[in-house]
């Protein structure tokens, strides 16, 4: 009795999430009228502007987890082997995205960062890119820190850290080639969260007015019946094959512990 009820339960959720993802899917194939076909996403995928759109945001994408890995990795080293009392302020501030809204932190950027401010970032093309890659950097902390915090807490870091200095090696080198391979498994699912993140936000870039793919999937949704539910669809798609890649390099990870 107890398992189905457990069974419809998780029947009730699974049609609660699955049904509105089939009717959008559905719709989104519907723009023929009598037929289904692939004419939306024919329309999107040939639009100039999607193409930018969507290059620019993996761009944006790729530096944000560049940056943010070189930002976190040795922050959270450092943190772990020199500076442990601070672990529980560090994990507050890491935190602090959650809290502040997206809007919140980038009416601050525009405000200290306007033209007429002493570093006038939104004066130039580069200068919003920066204040961009700084807000997606923001937003990604949360996923990135824990990700690369819990990574640091499989391995001995201290043992790892005596050994490399043994051996004559630097910081940069412990980092590099001790630290960051016995972390990559944690380091990849926080890159593929920071991806797909970046992928979908709208507010910063939006009010940044940068041609990023979230402001463009809201100009079509304004302005388009089935264009959008095909724009929806990709971006569905995109989370679910970071999620996926997630879970790929987890289970690879795990499955070469077992035979070593």
């Amino acid at each position: 009795m107890k398992k189905a009820a457990a069974w419809s339960i998780l029947l009730l959720g699974a049609l609660y999430f699955i049904l509105p993802l089939v009717g959008m899917v559905e719709f989104s194939l519907s723009m023929k009228r009598g037929e289904y076909s692939f004419e939306a996403y024919r329309v999107v995928l040939a639009d100039p502007q999607f193409r930018a759109t969507f290059s620019y945001s993996v761009m944006m994408a790729l530096l944000t987890i560049v940056f943010g890995v070189l930002l976190v990795v040795p922050t959270a080293f450092w943190v772990r082997l020199k500076l442990p009392g601070l672990r529980p302020w560090i994990e507050f501030v890491t935190l602090m995205p959650l809290v502040i809204p997206a809007i919140v932190i980038v009416f601050g950027y525009i405000r200290l960062y306007n033209t007429s401010s002493w570093l006038p970032l939104t004066g130039t093309m580069l200068g919003t890119n920066v204040l961009l890659l700084v807000g997606y950097m923001t937003l990604s902390l949360p996923y990135m820190y824990r990700a690369v915090d819990t990574g640091l807490r499989t391995i001995d870091v201290a043992t790892l850290t005596e050994a490399a200095q043994s051996l004559g090696a630097g910081w940069v080198t412990i980092l590099a080639r001790v630290i960051l391979p016995n972390t990559l498994v944690a380091v990849l699912s926080g890159a593929f969260v920071t991806f797909a993140i970046v992928m979908g936000e709208f507010t910063m870039a939006a009010l940044l007015n940068r041609p990023a793919f979230g402001p463009y999937l809201q100009l079509m949704g304004a302005n388009r019946a089935y264009e959008p539910f095909a724009l929806a669809s990709i971006a569905f798609v995109i989370t679910w094959a970071c999620m996926g890649l997630i879970q790929l390099v987890t289970r690879l990870s795990k499955h070469d512990k077992a035979r070593a």
